[in-house]
């Protein structure tokens, strides 16, 4: 079993509808899919591997073997030659890149700031081809899903954020996750995966399926705002990372999310005609409060978060 890989290049010629229906499947059937020739340029792609494992080497793998705290629980267990599991913690190097933290970007690695700024511009720029092809699979005027992320008026509010992280070679990969399973909460999240470490996997159909790692291709998910929106056809999906004995795992994770501010209720043209709001089967809320849920909430099951959100 393997999720979708679909040319997105030919969304502009005569396989257009063909395409488009295998977006619409991949949106619906997996909540995953990956996409090829998708418009970023493998030339701007090898300098973002380049320059995010130099960072790595440069200026973070010292610290992450010395203060992570997962290495350090994790060194005390084997020294106890106890067979219990870090639940709590993940065996990740991670960091964050907004326009709004620009001055806290990595500045020790030549090339760094220049190549991810250029990359974050370009992954946008599809991000949003990707949500206007998710308005026409769902029958939504064009733009819907992009007004709504930036709280219904036409400036540039939405938050789009890029997840940095490695996962370094785990000497007991069966004692600690990569990352612990979860949905995300945002909007559409564009991943350029690791082509050659494996250990991404989404549980489909009650079995976790690995994500088969495809050079230069950009992977793309759909967070719990996507689902209210959707109506719940567009389900987010719970995934997770596996500690692998070998390797370092890259794995660059953009995130196109609402504003802290913005609105985020299930479109009207996808709601049957209900009497009451609490019949209708997602809130309508504010995407900041559902944040300051999902932080405390983020590896529990989603269901509960739409509720409590509901509730404030």
């Amino acid at each position: 079993m393997a999720i979708p890989v679909i040319d997105f290049s030919k969304l502009n010629g005569e396989e257009r509808a063909k395409t488009m229906a295998q977006i619409a499947n991949g949106c619906e059937e997996w909540g995953f899919f990956q996409l090829v020739n998708h418009g970023i340029s493998e030339e701007l792609l090898e300098r973002v591997k380049k320059v995010s494992m130099e960072c790595y080497k440069k200026e973070r793998e010292e610290g992450f073997h010395n203060s992570n705290k997962a290495v350090k629980m994790l060194n005390e267990l084997v020294e106890k030659k106890s067979s219990e599991k870090l639940e709590n913690m993940d065996w990740e190097d991670v960091f964050l890149l907004s326009d709004e933290n620009k001055s806290e970007w990595p500045s020790k690695t030549p090339g760094f700031k220049e190549t991810m700024a250029e990359y974050r511009s370009e992954l946008k720029k599809l991000g949003e081809k990707v949500m206007e092809v998710m308005d026409e699979n769902l029958g939504l005027p064009r733009g819907f899903i992009k007004k709504a992320f930036n709280g219904g008026d036409g400036g540039d509010n939405a938050f789009f954020g890029t997840k940095v992280a490695h996962y370094p070679p785990c000497p007991h990969p069966e004692m600690v996750n990569g990352l612990r399973a979860h949905t995300d909460a945002g909007g559409v999240i564009l991943l350029f995966q690791d082509d050659k470490v494996g250990g991404l996997q989404i549980l489909k159909d009650g079995e976790w399926v690995d994500i088969q790692p495809i050079p230069n291709a950009i992977v793309i998910n759909t967070g719990d705002q996507i689902e209210v929106l959707s109506n719940g056809r567009y389900k987010s999906v719970w995934h997770r990372v596996m500690a692998m004995p070998e390797g370092n795992r890259r794995s660059i994770a953009s995130f196109y999310n609402p504003s802290l501010k913005a609105t985020i209720a299930p479109a009207p043209q996808l709601v049957e005609k209900v009497k009451r709001e609490e019949d209708q089967g997602y809130p309508k809320f504010v995407f900041g409060d559902y944040m300051s849920v999902y932080a405390k909430q983020k590896f529990l099951p989603k269901e509960p978060r739409f509720h409590s959100v509901k509730a404030m």
